[in-house]
């Protein structure tokens, strides 16, 4: 029986070395996602409604800030677009009634006045013929007659152009121009908007960069808020361990202050080249420095986990060559010779 007991405690220890041994662990730096809060033009601070270490909600009003002239601006572009579209309406709608009837009369007066002058031209010719009239008279009417001909010729095209409406590529024009000035009024809101700071996600400000009355340039970071519930790490792995690591595979973290305490995490990216190479892996020993980054991510809501703290991960992978051998069977084998 002591025997058997043993047995029994030998191979259970085996099984848990094995265990042990299945899983990968590797030690790295906790990182947090943090986004520097700036504006896009230069600007003044009108009001800064956060300090450092305040929690914050994705859209919250972080910043308001002002310029003296967009407002300005804005109504310049307005007036733009209100013009620009006035024309548009006028190219679409084409003439008036009223202009085409007061062409029309036009046309009818210098009609008349045209058949006058050639009829004028018809009775002086014979006239000039015989010397009743002078030639002087005869080449001044035929010049009236020319020129009412040529009136009515330019006021008959003109009603034509009014009744056909606006050219397609004059109504083009004038409609590009009525959305480049639309377009300008949206550049110009869009600035404006910009002047208000949203926070872009929900975390904790952790810098607190500029004071109201202060003057800061595009790009230049008003705060920095950090999303302290999501934490990741890149923990590094051979060669030979990185067939057993899958992208969503659990992950378990301990801290060296809480050695206790197990957060859950999971795998989110592998790497798809090796990192620390040698410039010619062809030794053994040289190809076993082949490392390749693992990144995990820990969905950490007590607030334990801050960036910067090193971390120790395990991630519970089955061995190469197959999953692990189940362990509930070799106790049975080895009780089984009960009789002494």
């Amino acid at each position: 029986m002591r025997f058997a007991s043993s047995l029994f405690s030998l191979i259970a220890c085996a099984a848990c070395s094995r265990t042990a041994g299945d899983a990968i662990e590797a030690t790295g730096t906790l990182e947090q996602v943090e986004i520097r809060v700036a504006p896009t033009m230069v600007a003044r601070v009108k009001r800064v409604f956060v300090d450092e270490g305040a929690t914050v909600l994705a859209g919250d009003t972080l910043v308001l800030l002002t310029v003296a002239t967009l407002a300005a601006d804005v109504r310049q572009r307005e007036a733009r677009s209100a013009s620009a579209g006035a024309l548009l309406k006028e190219a679409q709608h084409g003439a008036r009634s009223a202009d085409v009837r007061r062409a029309e009369a036009e046309l009818a007066a210098v009609q008349a006045d045209a058949d006058r002058a050639s009829r004028d031209v018809e009775r002086l010719r014979g006239l000039a013929e015989r010397g009743v009239v002078s030639t002087q008279q005869y080449d001044a009417a035929r010049s009236l007659a020319t020129s009412s001909a040529a009136r009515r010729d330019a006021l008959m095209a003109s009603l034509s152009l009014l009744r056909e409406g606006t050219r397609p590529e004059r109504l083009q024009a004038t409609n590009a121009d009525a959305q480049a000035a639309r377009a300008a009024v949206d550049a110009a809101r869009a600035s404006a908007a910009d002047l208000v700071l949203l926070a872009p996600l929900s975390g904790t400000v952790t810098i607190r960069a500029v004071e109201p009355g202060e003057v800061i340039g595009a790009g230049q970071a008003a705060l920095t808020v950090a999303s302290t519930k999501r934490q990741t790490v890149r923990v590094f792995v051979s060669q030979a361990a990185l067939p057993r690591v899958q992208v969503g595979q659990r992950v378990h973290g301990a801290l060296d202050a809480l050695p206790g305490r197990e957060f859950q995490g999971r795998v989110v990216a592998l790497s798809t080249a090796a990192e620390f190479t040698p410039r010619v892996a062809l030794t053994e020993s040289e190809r076993a420095d082949l490392l390749f980054g693992v990144k995990v991510e820990f969905a950490d809501s007590t607030g334990m986990l801050k960036a910067g703290l090193p971390i120790t991960v395990r991630i519970d992978a089955p061995p190469s060559g197959g999953a692990a051998p189940a362990t509930t069977s070799v106790p049975a084998k080895a009780s089984s010779p009960s009789r002494p």
